[in-house]
């Protein structure tokens, strides 16, 4: 085994003790990889440590652009690398952090597709005994019903627990970025939807998670990804819907139905109000055509 990939293997260790998101672990563990093999010719080894410099790391993105790879993967990768060297450096194994001088790449100034109040009816109210031939329409209701209607993002959802959930005053326990709890509040129509899905749960001794596979364990993130492009295939053949849709729509419609920022903030789990703000930039073109269709002088 290389240094490298034995100083890889501390580094994904030591986020492991910080209990960092599964998720986040695979993806450093995959970008960290891709960096080793990049560096690694057939037959030899990597360079040492203290050989890695900016201009090393502006080589490897270059190429990672030649491969047309998106701006937010490489925007992920970079920062994976520059978590890595920012260990080795207190570990007093390299002198400073190559990655700092490396500028990030900009991503372009887009704003979010967002699906209408009546799409995303569509897309929840498809997931009904009868309608598919899906195995677990009552589960997959609930789900839609959660990330929709308490504008969770995927993690979350898969975190949940049965003890998270307060059903007699509609409160839900939400374990965020960071470890970060808060607590949201859900709607009439998400209460109805986990009534009738508990009612169907199987009992699973020592199985704590809320929401189970066929297996009766914990649900993963890739399964609710799927169980939303289903749906939202068969609802308004959409392949472009994903998890983070729903959330986008949540906090979008609130806005709209004239929520306050500082609130749909708290219950979106942001650490930054300009993360939130992103809506209002969706909500004003709303506003723009509004304008363009009603005003006389438009």
């Amino acid at each position: 085994m290389s240094d490298l990939s034995e100083h890889i293997g501390r580094f994904l260790a030591e986020l492991a003790r910080k209990q960092v998101s599964e998720h986040t672990l695979r993806a450093y563990a995959s970008d960290l990889d891709q960096f080793r093999e990049y560096f690694t010719p057939p037959g030899a080894e990597p360079p040492a440590l203290r050989e890695f410099d900016a201009l090393k790391i502006r080589e490897w993105l270059a190429d990672l652009y030649g491969r047309n790879l998106s701006t937010v993967s490489m925007r992920r990768k970079l920062a994976a690398v520059r978590a890595l060297f920012r260990f080795l450096s207190r570990e007093g194994l390299v002198d400073a952090n190559p990655g700092r001088l490396v500028r990030t790449p900009k991503i372009p100034h887009t704003l979010p597709a967002v699906m209408t109040p009546e799409q995303v009816a569509g897309v929840i109210e498809s997931a009904a005994p009868g309608k598919t031939e899906r195995p677990h329409p009552t589960r997959d209701r609930a789900i839609l019903e959660f990330l929709y209607g308490c504008g969770l993002r995927v993690s979350e959802l898969v975190g949940l627990n049965l003890d998270d959930v307060d059903r007699a005053d509609r409160w839900i326990r939400v374990r965020g970025k960071g470890r970060k709890e808060r607590q949201v509040p859900f709607g009439s129509l998400a209460a109805e939807a986990l009534d009738r899905y508990l009612d169907e749960r199987p009992i699973r001794r020592g199985q704590p998670a809320l929401f189970l596979n066929h297996r009766g364990g914990r649900l993963t993130d890739r399964s609710v990804r799927n169980v939303v492009k289903f749906y939202a295939l068969l609802a308004n053949s959409d392949p472009s819907v994903h998890p983070h849709s729903l959330r986008h729509a949540y906090a979008t419609h609130m806005l709209r139905d004239g929520a306050d920022l500082r609130a749909i903030q708290e219950l979106l789990g942001h650490a930054r109000l300009s993360t939130t703000q992103k809506y209002t930039h969706v909500s004003l073109q709303d506003l723009v055509r509004v304008y363009d269709k009603a005003h006389p002088k438009a």
